[in-house]
């Protein structure tokens, strides 16, 4: 059975968005850039809602600009060969033929997904992952923790939810970024 991971960039006090600007430094490094890619490339299928759908079809096509890094190339590329299902009631067409379009989040969908897949999945974005949370489909969590503290915006877990996790992996990054990973006590 695949893994389903949430993981994003979060400030230091628990955003994933902040209600105004960026949520700090760190993520744009090519030393974290380069984690991310050797640490995501084996996912299978992205989950994403419609605005964070929104925000990763960039990597679609960030290969044809000029001049871009090799870590930038690479994360397109395992991006590309990746299923993405974006989960939306007014998006109309998504780019790519490994995309898909489904107008609900069915909790036992997901389930079947993972029970069949051979690759891990990730749940992108706060308001699809509550979802997820709440389901209790999420086996782990992998934060980015930035150096900033933000004051306030979209938590990175949601409120009114109660997980007891275990740290299975932690990194710090000359940027500052911290890495953490938890898994869920039934989660693999």
């Amino acid at each position: 059975m695949a893994k389903l991971i949430y993981s994003m960039v979060t400030s230091l006090d628990g955003y994933a968005e902040a209600s105004e600007g960026g949520l700090g430094t760190g993520a744009d490094d090519p030393e974290v850039h380069t984690f991310i890619n050797d640490l995501f490339r084996p996912v299978g299928t992205y989950l994403y809602g419609r605005r964070m759908y929104e925000t990763m079809v960039y990597w679609e096509t960030a290969h044809t600009e000029p001049d871009q890094p090799p870590h930038i190339l690479q994360y397109a590329r395992d991006w590309q060969a990746a299923e993405k299902i974006v989960y939306s009631t007014t998006l109309e067409s998504v780019a790519g033929a490994k995309t898909r379009i489904e107008r609900t989040f069915d909790p036992e969908a997901v389930r079947t997904l993972k029970a069949e897949a051979d690759q891990d999945l990730t749940v992108d974005g706060p308001n699809l992952a509550a979802q997820a949370i709440a389901a209790g489909l999420v086996d782990e969590f992998h934060l980015f923790v930035t150096t900033s503290v933000v004051g306030g915006g979209k938590r990175f877990f949601p409120e009114n939810v109660r997980l007891d996790l275990e740290l299975v992996e932690q990194r710090a990054f000359g940027s500052g970024l911290i890495y953490a990973r938890y898994r869920t006590h039934s989660g693999g």
